[in-house]
Protein backbone atom coordinates (compact mmCIF):
# COMPACT_ATOMS: atom_id res chain seq x y z
CA UNK A 1 0.00 0.00 0.00
CA UNK A 2 1.16 3.36 -1.05
CA UNK A 3 1.68 6.00 2.01
CA UNK A 4 -1.04 9.11 1.43
CA UNK A 5 2.32 11.17 1.66
CA UNK A 6 3.79 9.50 -1.41
CA UNK A 7 0.32 8.90 -3.12
CA UNK A 8 -0.14 13.17 -2.88
CA UNK A 9 3.65 13.58 -3.81
CA UNK A 10 3.55 11.16 -7.09
CA UNK A 11 0.44 13.16 -7.93
CA UNK A 12 2.20 16.24 -7.94
CA UNK A 13 4.36 14.42 -10.64
CA UNK A 14 1.69 13.44 -12.67
CA UNK A 15 0.66 16.72 -12.86
CA UNK A 16 4.45 17.83 -13.69
CA UNK A 17 4.74 15.43 -16.51
CA UNK A 18 1.52 16.23 -18.11
CA UNK A 19 2.49 19.80 -18.08
CA UNK A 20 5.92 18.80 -19.41
CA UNK A 21 3.99 17.16 -22.37
CA UNK A 22 1.74 20.38 -23.05
CA UNK A 23 5.30 22.48 -23.09
CA UNK A 24 6.82 20.53 -25.87
CA UNK A 25 3.40 20.41 -27.53
CA UNK A 26 3.31 24.10 -27.83
CA UNK A 27 7.27 24.26 -28.68
CA UNK A 28 5.98 21.86 -31.77
CA UNK A 29 3.13 24.22 -32.53
CA UNK A 30 6.05 27.22 -32.30
CA UNK A 31 8.02 24.73 -34.85
CA UNK A 32 4.90 24.21 -37.16
CA UNK A 33 4.30 27.98 -37.47
CA UNK A 34 7.66 28.76 -38.16
CA UNK A 35 7.71 25.90 -40.89
CA UNK A 36 10.35 23.33 -38.98
CA UNK A 37 9.13 20.40 -39.41
CA UNK A 38 12.09 18.41 -38.17
CA UNK A 39 12.22 20.35 -34.84
CA UNK A 40 8.05 20.26 -34.67
CA UNK A 41 8.55 16.16 -35.15
CA UNK A 42 11.01 15.89 -32.27
CA UNK A 43 8.89 17.85 -29.75
CA UNK A 44 6.09 15.83 -30.73
CA UNK A 45 7.66 12.72 -29.92
CA UNK A 46 9.33 14.48 -26.71
CA UNK A 47 5.49 15.38 -25.72
CA UNK A 48 4.19 11.52 -26.34
CA UNK A 49 7.48 10.55 -23.97
CA UNK A 50 6.35 12.91 -21.24
CA UNK A 51 2.94 11.38 -21.11
CA UNK A 52 4.53 7.97 -20.73
CA UNK A 53 6.19 9.36 -17.92
CA UNK A 54 3.24 10.74 -16.28
CA UNK A 55 1.71 7.14 -16.83
CA UNK A 56 4.56 5.08 -14.91
CA UNK A 57 3.58 7.49 -12.06
CA UNK A 58 -0.22 7.20 -13.10
CA UNK A 59 -0.02 2.48 -13.04
CA UNK A 60 2.22 3.00 -9.68
CA UNK A 61 -0.17 4.28 -7.85
CA UNK A 62 -2.97 2.10 -8.82
CA UNK A 63 -0.66 -0.67 -8.30
CA UNK A 64 -0.02 -0.14 -4.74
CA UNK A 65 -3.24 0.66 -3.95
CA UNK A 66 -3.54 4.21 -4.22
CA UNK A 67 -5.99 6.23 -6.20
CA UNK A 68 -5.18 9.13 -9.05
CA UNK A 69 -6.11 12.36 -8.64
CA UNK A 70 -5.43 14.78 -11.76
CA UNK A 71 -5.20 18.52 -11.21
CA UNK A 72 -5.53 21.31 -13.54
CA UNK A 73 -2.69 22.05 -15.83
CA UNK A 74 -1.30 25.07 -16.11
CA UNK A 75 -1.03 27.24 -19.69
CA UNK A 76 2.29 26.85 -21.41
CA UNK A 77 4.70 29.34 -22.95
CA UNK A 78 3.42 29.88 -26.78
CA UNK A 79 5.93 32.12 -28.30
CA UNK A 80 9.63 32.26 -28.51
CA UNK A 81 12.51 34.10 -30.54
CA UNK A 82 14.17 31.53 -32.15
CA UNK A 83 15.34 27.67 -32.19
CA UNK A 84 17.55 28.55 -29.71
CA UNK A 85 15.44 29.98 -26.56
CA UNK A 86 13.05 26.98 -27.11
CA UNK A 87 16.22 24.91 -26.31
CA UNK A 88 17.36 27.10 -23.56
CA UNK A 89 13.68 26.70 -21.88
CA UNK A 90 13.72 23.16 -23.05
CA UNK A 91 17.46 22.47 -21.01
CA UNK A 92 15.63 24.55 -17.95
CA UNK A 93 12.58 22.77 -18.11
CA UNK A 94 14.83 19.61 -17.62
CA UNK A 95 16.99 20.87 -14.98
CA UNK A 96 13.51 22.01 -12.92
CA UNK A 97 12.25 18.55 -13.54
CA UNK A 98 15.26 16.78 -12.53
CA UNK A 99 14.82 19.18 -9.31
CA UNK A 100 11.69 17.83 -8.80
CA UNK A 101 12.35 13.77 -9.02
CA UNK A 102 15.53 14.32 -7.14
CA UNK A 103 12.80 15.82 -4.01
CA UNK A 104 10.99 12.83 -5.01
CA UNK A 105 13.56 10.46 -4.31
CA UNK A 106 14.51 12.42 -0.71
CA UNK A 107 10.57 11.67 0.15
CA UNK A 108 10.89 8.31 -0.76
CA UNK A 109 14.06 7.58 1.27
CA UNK A 110 12.54 9.29 4.32
CA UNK A 111 9.62 7.71 3.98
CA UNK A 112 11.42 3.91 3.76
CA UNK A 113 9.18 3.59 0.39
CA UNK A 114 11.38 0.82 -1.70
CA UNK A 115 9.27 0.44 -4.41
CA UNK A 116 8.95 4.11 -4.97
CA UNK A 117 12.77 4.34 -4.61
CA UNK A 118 12.82 1.98 -7.47
CA UNK A 119 10.58 3.44 -9.73
CA UNK A 120 12.15 7.27 -9.14
CA UNK A 121 15.85 5.29 -9.79
CA UNK A 122 14.45 5.32 -13.57
CA UNK A 123 13.47 8.42 -13.68
CA UNK A 124 16.86 9.72 -12.08
CA UNK A 125 18.63 8.13 -14.98
CA UNK A 126 15.94 8.63 -17.53
CA UNK A 127 16.46 12.85 -16.36
CA UNK A 128 20.59 12.24 -17.33
CA UNK A 129 19.32 11.23 -20.72
CA UNK A 130 16.75 14.31 -21.14
CA UNK A 131 19.74 17.12 -20.10
CA UNK A 132 22.41 15.33 -22.33
CA UNK A 133 19.94 15.44 -25.49
CA UNK A 134 18.58 19.18 -24.70
CA UNK A 135 22.08 20.59 -24.36
CA UNK A 136 23.56 18.48 -27.25
CA UNK A 137 20.92 20.58 -29.47
CA UNK A 138 21.33 24.03 -27.47
CA UNK A 139 25.13 23.34 -28.13
CA UNK A 140 24.52 22.76 -32.21
CA UNK A 141 22.11 25.72 -32.57
CA UNK A 142 24.73 27.72 -30.53
CA UNK A 143 27.08 26.83 -33.00
CA UNK A 144 24.63 27.37 -36.19
CA UNK A 145 23.35 30.96 -35.03
CA UNK A 146 21.96 32.10 -37.63
CA UNK A 147 23.13 30.78 -40.29
CA UNK A 148 19.74 29.42 -42.19
CA UNK A 149 21.35 26.73 -44.16
CA UNK A 150 22.67 24.57 -41.00
CA UNK A 151 19.47 25.70 -39.29
CA UNK A 152 17.59 23.67 -41.79
CA UNK A 153 19.84 20.53 -42.13
CA UNK A 154 19.67 20.73 -38.53
CA UNK A 155 15.38 20.55 -39.41
CA UNK A 156 16.64 17.78 -41.24
CA UNK A 157 18.64 15.84 -38.43
CA UNK A 158 16.01 16.37 -35.94
CA UNK A 159 12.93 14.91 -38.34
CA UNK A 160 14.81 11.36 -37.86
CA UNK A 161 13.97 10.67 -34.33
CA UNK A 162 11.66 7.83 -33.77
CA UNK A 163 8.53 8.22 -32.51
CA UNK A 164 7.38 7.67 -29.31
CA UNK A 165 5.81 5.51 -27.08
CA UNK A 166 2.17 5.08 -26.84
CA UNK A 167 2.07 6.20 -23.29
CA UNK A 168 -1.11 4.43 -22.72
CA UNK A 169 0.86 0.84 -23.16
CA UNK A 170 1.69 -0.37 -19.61
CA UNK A 171 3.25 -3.96 -20.29
CA UNK A 172 5.37 -5.67 -23.10
CA UNK A 173 1.73 -8.17 -24.15
CA UNK A 174 -0.33 -4.15 -24.70
CA UNK A 175 2.35 -3.09 -27.26
CA UNK A 176 2.02 -6.09 -29.29
CA UNK A 177 -1.56 -5.86 -29.73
Amino acid sequence: MISQKMQDAFNKQINEEMFSSYIYLSMAAYFEAVNLTGFSHWMRAQAQEEMFHAMKFFNHIGERGGKVELMAIKEPKREWDSPLHVFEDTLQHEEYITGCIHKLMDTAIEAKDYAGQNLLKWFVDEQVEEEANATDILEKLKRIGSNDALLLMQDLEMAKRAPGLNPFITSAAGAAA
